[in-house]
């Protein structure tokens, strides 16, 4: 028998709460008002609206993401309906974010299980919050936070914690009869709704690759778009023009994919890659329009106080080695031959010197990644420092809705830049395309314009333009604004 979460109520009990009597009365007198032709409908919707929304069940599960490892999914019920989340997962980064829980256990997905994480939801997260208002977003989380009592959210996973908090905004919204991304701006306080400009992957290197990049993604911002369909219209021709390219330069088996869908042919150099992007580019006619943003992700190749560029080449005798005033002289250099706008960890995680100092040059947009984690301390740390402009939101790295609009608001206070983001191993749920809606992120990075779960937060973007009608504005040339 499964454990019982709440003390059961009688009938009686339960229309003494609710009022049901009255409630009900007052649904048949508005159906006679109404002269409604079909009264037991006009009468259920009726009452649907008359009963406040509460949880009765949360019920989660262990499914795979995009790269076939496990994570967490729910379903959380109301008396309202039910709603769905699932959590992307990333690469284990270390002591900053908060903790993915998993099992450990070698023999069952070498590992990589959640089971743990999906039991404390179904038992110790589902009977804190039954009963609760879905509407009471920050208290809802709040209460998660404290049942955890871990500054990271170790006893019972950010993975656990996250999946409920989404499943509630996404309950929440139906309950204020409002589409989700406007839920969002509500709980963040914000009047005004942007179409963010995609950073497409369209091509993958560094732990993303078997190639020998050692950069971790190219991407494209069709930032000279007048609306989000277009820019998704940009950025897929684009796509499509690259693997062209590459087919010619380099034959057809080099047009494999990385794990965020970027093409990744075989190469090692920095300039042969933005080449082939802005050949690319070219082809479609856009190169006034699409800009160039790079993620270097320079923590995996750094060696100490120095970067080997070829730390993926196989059997080299000689490594590469630039030390960080050798890096920013090749930013330099890179960002005056190329449309280059953005570059993501430029240095490690822990060398805030060199990317205090490239900031400062204002050469272009410096996002912090790994180097913020979306970690609140480190993030008043940088703005306190001057040490980036822009923050890449990864809400699984913070683990609820509430602390990810707190950062935002964190961030834009700071006149920084947000770049709403997803993982390498996503699933197909849409909720980053309405979080940076809501909050106005006013860019997201949601991989390449092909496969599903990348296109899924793409797809949703368009929905919710078309949706907004006369009242959609894309961020378009004011992608960096704090808005």
């Amino acid at each position: 028998m499964e454990k019982k979460q709440l003390k059961e109520m009688s009938v009686q009990e339960y229309l003494d709460k609710y009022m049901l009597s009255r409630k009900i009365e007052e649904a048949v007198n508005a159906a006679v008002r109404a002269k409604t032709p079909d009264p037991v409908l006009f009468i259920s919707n009726h009452m649907k609206k008359a009963i406040p929304s509460v949880i009765t069940k949360i019920k989660a599960r262990q499914i795979l993401d995009s790269r076939g490892i496990p994570t967490v999914e729910v379903d959380l019920y109301t008396n309202k309906g039910v709603f769905h989340a699932s959590v992307p997962s990333g690469d284990p980064a270390g002591m900053y974010e908060a903790v993915e829980l998993r099992d450990g256990d070698k023999g069952t997905y070498l590992g990589n299980s959640v089971t743990k994480a999906v039991k404390n939801i179904n038992e110790k997260i589902s009977e804190a919050l039954i009963g609760r208002d879905p509407t009471q977003q920050y208290e809802i989380d709040q209460a998660m936070k404290d049942l955890d009592t871990t500054e990271k959210k170790g006893e019972l996973g950010a993975n656990a914690i996250l999946a409920v908090s989404i499943a509630v905004c996404r309950a929440g919204a139906a309950e204020k009869e409002v589409p989700l991304y406007k839920h969002i701006a509500d709980l963040a306080g914000k009047t005004n709704l942007i179409l963010p400009v995609p950073a497409f992957t369209v091509l993958s290197g560094g732990k993303h690759a078997g190639n020998n990049l050692a950069i971790q993604e190219i991407m494209i911002l069709p930032i000279g778009a007048s609306k989000f369909e277009e820019a998704l219209k940009m950025g897929s021709e684009t796509f499509h023009h690259l693997k062209a390219v590459i087919t010619e330069k380099h034959g057809a088996h080099d047009c494999n994919f990385g794990e965020d869908g970027g093409f990744a042919p075989n190469i090692s150099s920095f300039k042969e890659a933005l080449d082939l992007v802005e050949e690319a580019i070219n082809r479609g006619g856009y190169n006034e329009r699409i800009k160039i943003a790079i993620d270097v992700a320079a923590t995996n190749f750094c060696m100490g106080t120095k970067y080997d560029l070829d730390f993926k080449a196989p059997n080299k005798s000689v490594q590469n080695f630039k030390s960080g005033k050798d890096m920013i002289d090749m930013y330099k250099e890179l960002c005056a031959d190329y449309p280059i706008v953005s570059i993501e960890d430029p240095f490690d995680r822990e060398d805030w010197d060199h990317t205090k100092h490239f900031s400062s040059l204002g050469i272009c947009q410096v996002v912090g990644g790994d180097l913020l984690m979306s970690n609140k301390k480190r993030i008043e740390r940088a703005i306190d420092e001057f040490t980036c402009n822009a923050l890449l939101l990864k809400v699984n790295q913070i683990g609820t809705v509430t602390e990810a609009i707190e950062v935002v608001k964190l961030a834009k206070d700071a006149q920084w830049a947000v770049v709403a983001s997803h993982r390498c191993g996503e699933t197909d749920d849409t909720f980053l395309a309405d979080l940076s809606v809501g909050l106005s992120t006013c860019q997201i990075k949601a991989g390449a314009p092909c496969r599903g779960e990348r296109l899924a937060k793409y797809n949703q973007l368009l929905r919710i333009e078309e949706e907004l009608g006369d009242q959609a504005i894309y961020a378009g040339e004011d992608w960096r604004a704090a808005c």
